[in-house]
């Protein structure tokens, strides 16, 4: 009962997952090993999931945790690539060209500002967005607003 909750909701957010593993993980093998750690933790974690938050924003705010551990841990590790038994689980839609060039503009974004702004893009608000990452609201909004410039001139450079 519990799993099929778990793996229902899973399903209707999974995008989340793909945007954060987008973001964060830069060749496919990486991208396929933080997706598996994230589906793992979230899993580990949903039997505390408690509601008092809607399941997208837990979601989200494990993901970038999770996603945040996975670079620190690849900037420490050179590691070798190593084929997977679960490589079937992650398959990546396909990105627009307009898609693709805003994820390439958005990771040349720090980490948190990579997170404040494709949690902007999804729509959580700003006090949303304040609690997930740790910032007081004011500041949220003042580096939400930089954010949003650095970006204009990133996307007008092509």
């Amino acid at each position: 009962m519990i799993e099929k909750s778990y793996l229902d909701k899973l399903e209707v957010h999974k995008g989340i997952i793909y945007k954060m593993v987008n973001l964060y993980a830069d060749d496919e093998e990486d991208r396929k090993d933080l997706y598996q750690e994230i589906v793992f933790q979230s899993w580990s974690a949903y039997g505390r999931f408690k509601g008092d938050a809607k399941f997208s924003t837990w979601l989200y705010k494990l993901s970038l945790n999770v996603s945040l551990s996975f670079l620190s841990r690849q900037k420490k590790h050179n590691r070798t690539k190593e084929q997977s038994a679960f490589d079937h689980f992650f398959e990546p839609p396909e990105l627009s060209e307009r898609a693709d060039w805003l994820y390439r503009c958005i990771k040349q974004l720090t980490e948190i500002d990579r997170s404040i702004i494709m949690l902007h893009l999804d729509g959580f608000d700003n006090t949303e967005i304040s609690e997930m990452i740790g910032l007081s609201r004011n500041h949220a909004n003042v580096k939400l607003h930089r954010i949003k410039q650095q970006l204009t001139t990133l996307l007008t450079r092509k």
